[in-house]
């Protein structure tokens, strides 16, 4: 679970922080690819369990995007509570969005409709 492993990089654990940053990394990697693939974007969406709940993995996400128009404000970050809400800096470029998702209700929505048109 991503929460013991951020808990365990907080207090000092160098392989769950190991850990963070390379999972970060790899993020990083696929949104400059699409940024670029794109010739830029005007929003990042941050959206299920570890893009909702994860203030850390935010930040390590848009640590160093900045050159890219991505500019995260951490107090927003850090007081996310629920609901859409942006999070960007007032300079940044790209709106940086945490948008909730339902899981749940979207597989029962496509199994109903599955069903019904059977």
């Amino acid at each position: 679970d991503l929460r013991d492993i951020e808990t365990e990089a907080a207090q000092g654990n160098k392989t769950c922080q190991l850990a963070l940053e390379m999972n970060a990394y790899r993020i990083k990697k696929y949104i400059g690819a699409y940024m670029a693939a794109l010739n830029g974007v005007d929003a990042l969406i941050f959206t299920a369990g570890i893009g909702e709940h994860s203030d850390v993995m935010r930040h390590l996400i848009c640590a160093e995007l900045n050159y890219l128009g991505v500019q995260l404000n951490q107090d927003k970050n850090k007081n996310y509570h629920k609901g859409i809400q942006e999070i960007q800096s007032a300079d940044s470029k790209v709106k940086i969005l945490i948008i909730p998702t339902d899981e749940e209700i979207e597989i029962a929505q496509q199994a109903f409709s599955l069903i019904k048109n059977s």
